[in-house]
């Protein structure tokens, strides 16, 4: 795997959906005192307990798990270190849950204590890269993105759907082109992005109306369609010609081309883009120029998928 890959998907893997977090042992009784108070819930933990049982699906929902998870999910780019009040805080849970959480990450070298701060150990790469090789198409549709970078001279990336998000599993960087700054395991809406509507396109028609419906649709730019029924009838367009083109409704400048690649059974497992600077290269010039490369390296992905799947 090259060097920016494994860089780009350490500083994001809070962000993404199958990556669960843990860090090194240090004894944390004197990190975390465990008083008398902690052993009562918060109103935080008591108002996540209510909507988790409303939504969990079965008996077999483990509850102790969820909130593991939740105190995985505190840590980002921005909180890459926490004391155990900020953790609790983050993750909706007392300081003497949290503290047990903690204690059992530490022990599994998942989460290091330094100080009164907990952290995140690279240990945790490991269950992010085990979605990635658990994929049969990702090494595959490495060499393809490279190349298609090379000759379009543009960022080629790949992304999932993760309800209404798309996440970054594959990304070729030809130079920073957003203020957002994106690689492995970024998320952004489906709804204004290019390879979000393409996969919103794979969906069925009640599907895509839960999703748009549950999607924050807001103006992102001046350009950006935020209209439900405006949407469908571009999804219904990506549909029937098999790919997408954003032009600056997910950020000022920024323009896109986006198609499927697909499984056997022909549904749409992933989308694949190409993105630049519309100073530097229009919508309609995108079209003329990227979309056949575009075309051309998303079926070879595709046909390479089904003869692995």
């Amino acid at each position: 795997m090259p060097l920016w890959r494994f860089a780009a998907f350490s500083t994001t893997l809070s962000a993404f959906p199958c990556a669960f977090g843990i860090q090194p042992y240090t004894s944390m009784a004197s990190h975390a005192p465990n008083d008398s108070k902690d052993s009562q819930p918060s109103a935080a933990e008591a108002a996540g307990n209510a909507g988790t049982a409303a939504e969990k699906p079965s008996d077999s929902y483990v509850q102790s798990f969820a909130r593991g998870l939740s105190v995985i999910r505190a840590f980002n780019a921005q909180r890459p270190a926490q004391t155990l009040t900020e953790i609790a805080q983050a993750s909706g849970l007392t300081r003497a849950g949290a503290r047990r959480i903690l204690l059992t990450l530490v022990g599994l070298g998942y989460v290091e204590a330094d100080g009164r701060l907990f952290r995140l150990t690279p240990k945790i790469l490991d269950l992010g890269f085990a979605y990635l090789t658990s994929m049969p198409f990702w090494n595959l549709a490495e060499p393809i993105m490279e190349a298609l970078s090379q000759q379009v001279h543009e960022s080629c990336s790949v992304s999932v759907l993760d309800g209404t998000e798309i996440v970054y599993v594959l990304r070729v960087p030809a130079r920073k082109i957003m203020t957002i700054n994106l690689s492995i395991g970024s998320r952004l809406p489906a709804y204004c992005s290019s390879m979000g509507r393409v996969l919103l396109a794979g969906l069925s028609d009640p599907e895509l109306d839960r999703v748009l419906r549950a999607s924050d649709l807001r103006k992102r730019t001046q350009r950006t369609v935020t209209d439900i029924d405006d949407l469908k009838a571009i999804i219904a367009r990506i549909r029937e010609q098999g790919w997408a083109q954003n032009d600056q409704e997910l950020e000022e400048g920024l323009v896109s081309l986006s198609a499927p690649i697909r499984n056997r059974a022909g549904q749409v497992i992933a989308a694949m883009n190409i993105s630049g600077q519309a100073n530097r290269t229009s919508a309609e010039e995108m079209v003329r120029r990227f979309l056949p490369p575009l075309l051309e390296a998303s079926e070879k992905i595709t046909n390479l998928v089904s003869l692995r799947t």
